[in-house]
Order: C-alpha cells, then sequence, then structure tokens
C-alpha cells in the first residue's frame, strides 16, 4: 500500500513539474482535422440519456455511471491511438481540471447551501402563487445566478405543489424562466455573460441591451404558464392541502437562514474570482491552474462545509434533501464534458473545421447576420458548453469589446441572447437545467425524458424565439 501511494506521489509530481517542451506546445486535438465520426461518442452519450431511461430503466437507474465513462473512454482511447498519448492526457486533464472540476464544485455547493433553506408555512401551490415563485426566481436568477436560484426555489416550488396532480409542466417552466431566460441581465446571471464581461463588455450592456428581450419573453411564458397552471388546477378541482399536513399548521418563514449569508457567499467568491486574477500558480502536465480559480474552489467547499456543519439536520430532512441529484449530475456530466471535446475543437476551429459551413452562414456580403448569430448560437449552446459557444461566436463577430458594444450592439445581444435563451431547450443546455430535473424526480415528479422535454421546449420556446427574432434581430 505504501508503495503504491508513493508511486501516485512520484506521478503525480512528475505531472506537475515545470512545463516541458511537449507541454509547453501545448498539444491539442486539432480541430480543423476532425471529421464528424468523432463526435459520434457524445451524440450517443446524449442518445443513452434519452432513450435508456425509457427501454431499460432498471439497467440505466444501476449502470448510467459506467455507460458514461464508457462513452467517454470511446473518445479518449481512439484520440490517444490517432492524436497520441500526450495529447489525449492534454485534453483530459485540460477539460477535468479547467472546466468540469469547477463545473461540479459550484454546483455542489449551492445544492448544498440551497438545500438547507426551508420555506415554512402554508404556501399552496395555486396557479397565481406558482406563477409569483416562477417569477420572483426568474428576477433573481440575473443577480444570482441562475443555479443560484434554481436550487434556492426549486424545492419550495415542488413543496408547494406536493398536493398536486399534475407538476410536471411547473417544473418545465421552472427551468425555462429560473434556470434560463431570467440569467440575462447581468454577467452574474450565466456564465457566458461573465466571460463577456472579463473580455471588456460593461457590466450592465446585457440590463439596458436584453432588458426588453428577456421582459418579453418572461411575460410571454410567465401568461402561458398562468393560463396553463389555470386549466389543470381546475380539472384537478382545485386541490387544497389537508388539514394535518405540517405546513398547514406551521407559521410562515424560513428556515435556515444562514444558508442565506452562504449562498450570498458563493455569489462574490465567484464574482471576486473572475475579477481578481492572482496568475497562473501551477501547471498540471501544461494545464494552467490559476490561483484565484483553485482559491475559489478552495472556499467554495468550506461553504459548503459549513453550510452542512450549521444547518439542523431535521431542516434538510424536510426539505427532502438527498445527495442523489448531485450524485447523478456528476456522473452524467463527467461523461458529457469529455465526449464534447471534438464537438468543441470543431467549433473554435471556425471556418477551417467541419462546421465551417454553419459559421459563413452569420455574416452577408460583409455584414453580419445578427439573426443568425442568434439562431446559431443559441442551438450549438442547447447541445454543447454555453460559454465556449459564445466564445466562439464572439470572436467572429471581431472580438473587440469596443466595437461589439457601441458599433453594432445588435449582433453582441443576439449572441448573448441565443447563448443564454436556448440553453433552456434541452436539459443538458445549462448547468442547472439537468439538477432541476433530479431534484424533481427525486422528490417523486415523472418529468419528460430528454426528447419529451424537448417536445415542450420546441413547442412553446421556438415560436417565441422566432417572434423575438422577428422584432429584434
Amino acid at each position: 500500500m505504501s508503495r503504491l501511494l508513493t508511486c501516485l506521489i512520484v506521478f503525480a509530481f512528475s505531472l506537475c513539474r515545470p512545463v516541458t517542451a511537449l507541454a509547453a506546445g501545448h498539444p491539442t486535438v486539432p480541430g480543423a482535422e476532425l471529421t464528424a465520426y468523432w463526435v459520434i461518442p457524445f451524440a450517443c452519450m446524449l442518445l443513452s440519456i434519452a432513450i435508456m431511461p425509457l427501454l431499460a430503466p432498471h439497467f440505466w437507474e444501476h449502470h448510467f455511471g459506467k455507460i458514461s465513462i464508457f462513452w467517454a473512454l470511446a473518445f479518449a482511447i481512439p484520440c490517444a491511438i490517432v492524436f497520441g498519448f500526450p495529447v489525449a492526457l492534454y485534453e483530459l486533464l485540460h477539460i477535468i481540471l479547467l472546466d468540469y472540476v469547477p463545473f461540479i464544485i459550484l454546483l455542489f455547493a449551492l445544492f448544498t447551501v440551497a438545500g438547507g433553506v426551508r420555506l415554512k408555512g402554508s404556501l399552496t401551490g395555486t396557479p397565481l402563487v406558482n406563477t409569483g415563485l416562477l417569477a420572483v426566481g426568474t428576477v433573481l436568477a440575473s443577480w444570482m445566478g441562475t443555479t443560484g436560484a434554481a436550487m434556492l426555489l426549486i424545492r419550495p416550488l415542488l413543496r408547494a405543489n406536493a398536493h398536486r396532480r399534475y407538476k410536471v409542466h411547473s417544473v418545465v417552466f421552472f427551468i425555462f424562466l429560473v434556470a434560463n431566460i431570467g440569467g440575462s441581465l447581468t454577467p452574474l446571471g450565466d456564465p457566458p455573460l461573465f466571460l463577456g464581461f472579463l473580455k471588456g463588455i460593461s457590466f450592465f450592456w446585457t440590463t439596458v441591451n436584453l432588458f426588453c428581450k428577456t421582459l418579453l419573453l418572461s411575460v410571454a411564458l410567465l401568461l402561458i404558464y398562468l393560463l396553463l397552471d389555470s386549466v389543470l388546477f381546475a380539472k384537478e378541482g382545485k386541490p387544497v392541502l389537508l388539514s394535518e399536513d405540517d405546513k398547514a399548521t406551521e407559521k410562515f418563514g424560513l428556515d435556515g437562514k444562514i444558508n442565506l449569508l452562504f449562498l450570498l457567499g458563493v455569489v462574490l467568491i465567484v464574482l471576486a474570482s473572475g475579477l481578481c486574477p492572482l496568475g497562473v500558480l501551477v501547471e498540471i502536465y501544461g494545464v494552467p491552474v490559476e490561483g484565484q480559480n483553485l482559491l475559489r474552489d478552495i472556499l467554495l467547499l468550506c461553504i459548503a462545509g459549513l453550510s452542512w456543519r450549521y444547518t439542523d439536520y431535521n431542516c434538510r430532512k424536510l426539505n427532502g434533501f438527498s445527495w442523489d441529484p448531485i450524485k447523478e449530475v456528476a456522473k452524467l456530466f463527467l461523461g458529457i464534458f469529455i465526449s464534447m471535446i471534438p464537438a468543441i475543437a470543431i467549433l473554435k476551429a471556425g471556418a477551417d473545421g467541419a462546421l465551417s459551413g454553419l459559421i459563413q452562414l452569420v455574416s452577408t456580403d460583409g455584414q453580419p447576420n445578427n439573426a443568425m448569430y442568434f439562431w446559431l448560437t443559441g442551438l450549438l449552446s442547447s447541445f454543447l458548453d454555453n460559454a465556449p459557444t459564445y466564445v466562439v461566436f464572439f470572436n467572429t463577430a471581431g472580438g473587440d469589446p469596443a466595437h461589439l458594444m457601441y458599433d453594432i450592439p445588435a449582433t453582441l445581444a443576439a449572441i448573448s441572447a441565443g447563448a443564454v435563451f436556448m440553453g433552456a431547450n434541452t436539459y443538458i443546455g445549462n448547468a442547472p437545467n439537468f439538477m432541476v430535473r433530479a431534484i424533481a424526480e427525486n422528490q417523486g415528479v415523472r418529468m419528460p425524458s430528454f426528447f419529451g422535454y424537448m417536445a415542450w421546449s420546441f413547442g412553446i420556446l421556438i415560436p417565441l424565439f422566432f417572434l423575438l427574432t422577428w422584432i429584434f434581430f
């Protein structure tokens, strides 16, 4: 055992030593050389999430982690064979250390903290109450992030509607509004906008330029939801809570209020990590780990630990808290992040890659085609990580923040809106979508399948996006 530990320490030290000539060249998968065949593992990963829970639910429930690893290896092993082990190792370390680990740590911290906040009292899921919760979450999403707002409010929404027969539509609209569209007004709302802020876009630029678009979508969706929920509420016979229910006799208020401070701490830590660069602290096989990012992740884990320590266990129990949703997200997104490496590489290759035909659609006679910027950024963000997709089209449009903000603001607005709004098109379009689904299913709500959810989003959101395109782009 001690010999194995010694070997692991030596191996880790060898990875962290000063960058070698090989690592200094940053060996990466050449996106310009990749064909569409390299995207097959990613497509199969998505199809597994979409189909297997329907065709083999018991097998999926017990082995989805192994399936996720299988599709990750379906890319990693051929990559090592074709491009060499150093390239495959660099790509795996890059996506895991810089994308996956921070992604999971942030979700874990928010999941732990928000899971300790319980709304007490006789909040009953009537159409007006539900619409009010969605509206509040939509507003909060731009200031505490879509993930933070979603993790804070999904459990109160589920508890308020525990007595209802029809609940799926409430969770679906919650994903539309709170987990996506509501996060469009500040860089705090969604990762793509935060990246734009770091590149020089003014903090309140999106507030001004996306306000009318966000308002139109939000009001339209809230009205559609209110009408739908009212019809279903009447169809159920206007159900009411039983008098012996705990919430009917419990005084209205918040339990676990200390977690609101922890939640604020999470938001401030994430914001500070983007504003206070500390430089590269260590390089692991050529992958630079910056000091502010490492410090951010450590502080987030500390906040999660403090939340667990200082939140009454009974509060979490009454909240229906379970670790299963975060475990499911961690296992599935490991496969998603690794298998989508070639898709991101092709996208970054721009006009030189397999998607060159799509990239060229965003310009007509040298002038930006804002409608195509909106739709291409959005549709690709629906299935890929919306942050790198935003960066690709940001750079395609010129990459100069002053030029984008003042000379062609409609183009930047199209890119920003596409990346944020269309994250609602699929379960994997934005970080909190799958988490909300997992929490809902953990509490007994039978959520639609991957394609079933897309039937909701395409039936409701796509017509609204066409309307948005006609009015603004």
